[in-house]
């Protein structure tokens, strides 16, 4: 701890100057620093900084302020006013005067703050007469908190009292309008934060289970109860001291949280990002497991402190309420049966013996709940009640067939399923009941791609696969909402989304642990054998569809034959496409955008086409590129086209292009390209695919290489991601590449200006002799350069279509695909085609290849100089 003798020492001398003040200010955060690195405990060194700043601004405020003066004095606001300063922590000043002059006093009051910044001590200051602050603070309840929390620093007590006299609950905001405001406050808090209390980068002072909600239970406290502590809130019976107890653990654990990010950022850093949870999971002695990462652990304390904070500010709250808003209201009861019973729009208990009596009552409450949709919510002490019995969830509970039953009832419920399950795991009663469950809760992912803690995206999987039968939300996707419809036990759906992380951070493959584990959960709640191995299949298949969609061609009827095999039936393939498209809404809502929702639609009616004709009817490539040509060729000659010219320009386009296209795709481009002249090209044609998700891109030129790394780079650098590529090459020697391009918020382009500036770019820059590649200066986000990691580049065969497949897994980059395409062109290698996956800031991107004589790759050395050269353009670290 900093010495304050020596300070007192140092600040007694009669004329310090501000090169000394500056010193004093750096050695003591010096000392502050290495305290808190030393383990010493954060309430003390947040109060100590607190000292040294009154200490400090005392000894100034008198050199320009004499003792005597009685109409002047100098006010700690807000967090200083509570005396708790963070290291970066705002210095918030009241001057307050006792009269409306404030000239009287402009010129020292503008000379002792200059004297503060010229020390380095930066403070927010306001300078109101005692009128003016009542005024204000009528006006705002965000300056009547602060006035709430003044202390007087120095200057006379008389006109300090005024203050605090004049801004009671008697004279302005009086308790009742006070808390409904600060309410309404928190309400809209979190609304900022979209209500996510396991946002990935949290904001620990503001976000939902923050220290802002500790410091909203403790201004409603001093307001109504005239508390100075919390711990005030114990004799006031509010309080139990073990919940008191667990209230300043969580506060300290935030508060240390908060102290190590200031010192870290050296700044006022709120945001617990990335980079900086790293730095402080070691700070804090973290040490990474066999299955999860230091970083991870300590996110995962993190979020079940912050959930503790929120389940006590719930549960106060509504104390407070029915304590300041509802105190004069006629208590009425509506029983519902013998044990729980309807207070003021609130469940409750007839009695506190309910649970340790009918333990199964742990569970009804919440069917009750969705039973009776008008009942509001729990009543704050059958939440105490409902927390103190958690330890009776035992075996037994579990044996118990009226608790097996009521919680299936509870996935039965034609509404409220989601919101009761959330309720179930806010109160420890899910995690419970399902021990796999708990050891999710709070569990991060260190990666851009899940953006939720393993428990939140379970229920957000549930809550889509919910979604899909609301009717208002049919218009979101219609045929998900249409296929719902027809599931013969949506309860199904629901145990496969609750149970399809379940094995999360076990190690080993989470989808077979917890196929095993879903199994055993059905059948011990009696659902029947055919019932429960479907759950089981579900829960094992889950990234099944995922797979096949991102990693191949599902224009092949080879792989849709494939996948349907896999699935078996209609009501498998209805159920897992449902859970797929929850699943990953579930994970990144952003990620989910109209190309993958098409891609997945796609994938789904064509396979279910597949079943309805029989797996036994496999129709093969040759049918299958006949069958569209005709359709193709149906609709060019009904526009004119002449069927000799069909016949020329198809006979070079070879079978990988119509194998890759649909009809439609196909018509486009024929109708196009014989319409075109050498002179015009390249051909560059743009238009919405409703069908594909989003905006394809077609190019039509002479080929040449490096084209495909040339229109990368341009498309990137008009700020578009590339979601397919199709890349083919004519006998003839022209390219036939496709691309389906999204806008950066995942959409297709609806602008025609945006489709001819792609067009005019594209013309411009891949016209020979124009083709070549731009100056490479966009720059890597926070996130790419946080989350690097080593490229891995594999290689395999797909003999069936004589070419050679290159998956690279790596980082996403700037220009990535263009780093690809220019790889290939100094190997000579062609590509034929390309699955691009982006999941956060990590790429699993898919391409086939051949040689330059249209052969698959066949020797060591073409790998090896693939790898190489790719690694030396994505970065000498990069591999």
């Amino acid at each position: 701890m900093p010495n304050m003798n020596s300070l007192d020492n140092l600040l007694s001398q009669a004329d310090i100057s501000t090169k000394r003040y500056r010193e004093i200010l750096k050695s003591t955060q010096k000392n502050i620093r290495q305290d808190f690195y030393d383990g010493n405990t954060v309430a003390d060194l947040v109060h100590q900084r607190a000292t040294i700043i009154d200490k400090i601004l005392r000894k100034i405020w008198h050199n320009f302020f004499p003792h005597k003066k009685t109409d002047i004095a100098l006010i700690a606001v807000g967090g200083y006013g509570r005396a708790e300063l963070h290291p970066a922590s705002d210095i918030d000043l009241l001057i307050l005067l006792e009269t409306e002059n404030h000239s009287d006093y402009q010129a020292p009051l503008e000379q002792f703050l200059t004297f503060l910044w010229d020390i380095g001590l930066e403070v927010g200051q306001s300078v109101r007469s005692l009128s003016e602050c009542v005024t204000a603070a009528r006006k705002d309840i965000t300056i009547a908190t602060n006035l709430m929390e003044s202390r007087l620093l120095t200057g006379p007590e008389p006109l300090f009292a005024q203050l605090s006299d004049q801004t009671s609950p008697e004279k302005i905001w009086p308790s009742d309008q006070f808390f409904e405001a600060k309410w309404q406050e928190q309400i809209n808090r979190y609304q900022r934060y979209n209500v996510a209390f396991y946002n990935l980068e949290p904001n620990v002072k503001g976000g939902p289970g923050g220290l802002r909600d500790i410091q909203m239970i403790g201004w409603v406290a001093k307001r109504h109860f005239r508390a100075n502590t919390l711990h005030n809130l114990v004799s006031h019976h509010f309080l139990t001291e073990s919940e008191y107890n667990t209230l300043m653990s969580c506060q300290n654990f935030l508060w240390k949280v908060r102290f190590g990010l200031h010192l870290i950022s050296k700044r006022k850093e709120e945001q617990l990002r990335f980079d900086l949870q790293q730095e402080l999971a070691k700070q804090f002695g973290y040490q990474e497991n066999n299955n999860h990462l230091a970083v991870e652990r300590f996110m995962k304390d993190y979020y079940s402190t912050i959930t503790e904070v929120s389940r006590l500010n719930e549960m106060l709250l509504q104390l407070f309420q029915e304590a300041i808003i509802r105190e004069k209201e006629a208590i009425k009861t509506i029983p519902i049966n013998k044990r729980f019973q309807i207070r003021s729009n609130y469940i409750e208990v007839t009695n506190d013996e309910v649970f340790r009596n009918y333990p199964f009552a742990l569970l009804e409450i919440f069917l009750l709940l969705q039973q009776h949709p008008h009942i509001k919510g729990i009543r704050a002490q059958t939440i105490r009640l409902l927390r103190d019995h958690c330890y009776l969830i035992n075996d037994k509970f579990r044996q118990d067939l009226r608790c097996r039953s009521v919680f299936m009832e509870i996935l039965r419920q034609p509404a409220g399923i989601v919101t009761q399950l959330r309720r179930m795991n806010r109160y420890g009663i899910l995690a419970a009941y399902i021990p796999a469950f708990n050891k999710l809760v709070g569990l991060m992912q260190f990666d851009l791609f899940h953006i939720y803690t393993v428990d939140e995206h379970i229920l957000m999987v549930v809550r889509n696969l919910r979604r899909f039968s609301v009717p208002e939300f049919f218009n979101e996707y219609p045929r998900c909402s249409e296929i719902h419809q027809t599931l013969p036990k949506i309860e199904l759906l629901y145990l496969a989304g609750l149970f399809h992380d379940i094995a999360k951070g076990r190690g080993g493959n989470h989808a077979e642990l917890g196929e095993k584990d879903a199994f055993e959960f059905c059948m011990h709640h009696q659902l029947s054998q055919y019932d429960s191995q479907l759950v089981a299949w579900l829960v094992r298949n889950h990234l099944l569809m995922t797979s096949i969609a991102y990693r191949k061609d599902i224009n092949d009827p080879d792989v849709i034959h494939h996948f349907a095999m896999r699935v078996g039936d209609q009501t498998r393939l209805d159920y897992l496409y449902l859970l797929t498209v929850a699943d990953i809404r579930g994970t990144n809502p952003e990620l989910f955008n109209s190309w993958k929702n098409a891609l997945f639609s796609r994938l789904y009616e064509s396979t279910r086409k597949v079943l309805l004709q029989g797996l036994e009817k496999q129709v093969d490539q040759t049918t299958h590129i006949q069958e569209t040509q005709n359709v193709a060729l149906d609709t060019l000659k009904e526009l004119s086209l002449e069927g000799s010219l069909i016949e020329q320009l198809w006979s070079n386009w070879g079978k990988d292009y119509f194998l890759s296209h649909t009809a439609d795709e196909i018509v486009w481009h024929t109708f196009s390209v014989a319409k075109s002249t050498p002179d015009k090209l390249p051909l560059i044609l743009v238009r919405q695919d409703t069908k594909q998700g989003g905006t394809a891109v077609f190019v039509y030129a002479k080929d040449q290489d490096g084209i495909f790394a040339v229109t990368t780079q341009l498309l990137d650098r008009l700020g578009l991601s590339v979601a397919d590529a199709r890349i083919m090459t004519t006998d003839d020697g022209y390219t036939l590449d496709s691309y389906i391009v999204l806008e950066k918020n995942g959409g297709a382009i609806h602008n025609d200006i945006r489709e001819q500036e792609i067009i005019n770019l594209l013309k411009k820059y891949i016209s020979p002799p124009n083709l070549k590649l731009l100056n490479d200066n966009k720059r890597w986000t926070r996130h790419q350069k946080l989350f690097t990691g080593k490229a891995e580049i594999t290689f395999s065969q797909d003999e069936k279509n004589q070419r050679t497949i290159m998956e690279v897994h790596c980082t996403d980059q700037p220009g990535l695909l263009s780093k690809v395409g220019q790889t290939l062109v100094a190997c000579k290698i062609n590509l034929k085609n390309a699955k691009i996956a982006t999941f956060g800031s990590h790429v699993e991107d898919i391409f086939y290849i051949t040689d330059a004589n249209n052969q698959p790759l066949i020797h060591q050395f073409q790998f090896d100089q693939l790898k190489e050269t790719l690694c030396n353009y994505l970065g000498k670290d990069s591999c």
